[in-house]
């Protein structure tokens, strides 16, 4: 589905409503995209995941549904509806849901 963020601009949303499940897959909406970073709703499936891999810059995960396990450098996390969890740069990480999961992904592209 198409749409432009700036749809979003000046409204009272849902944080859970920002992205739906969907049969077999991710799914990702982007709702802020500047220069300076990326905010971006997350569902996930049960079973479906990121694999490994890192970012160049800090990331916060913001768990909005769900839970699931979020491997850092091989230490493992669990994240739950209500929890955060700072993912170094440059580190490995993944994303293991559990159960159907949900989560904003707050990336800021500086020091």
């Amino acid at each position: 589905m198409k749409y432009d963020p700036r749809e979003l601009i000046g409204k009272v949303i849902d944080l859970k409503s920002l992205a739906d499940y969907q049969e077999g897959s991710v799914v990702s909406r982007m709702v802020v995209n500047k220069k300076a970073g990326t905010v971006t709703a997350f569902a996930f499936e049960a079973g479906e995941g990121l694999s490994e891999h890192s970012a160049p810059f800090d990331a916060l995960v913001i768990g909005l549904e769900g839970e699931a396990e979020i491997p850092i450098g091989g230490e493992p996390h669990i994240v739950k509806e209500g929890d955060m969890l700072i993912m170094p740069a440059n580190v490995p990480h993944a994303v293991h849901p559990i159960t159907r999961f949900k989560m904003l992904l707050v990336l800021i592209h500086a020091e």
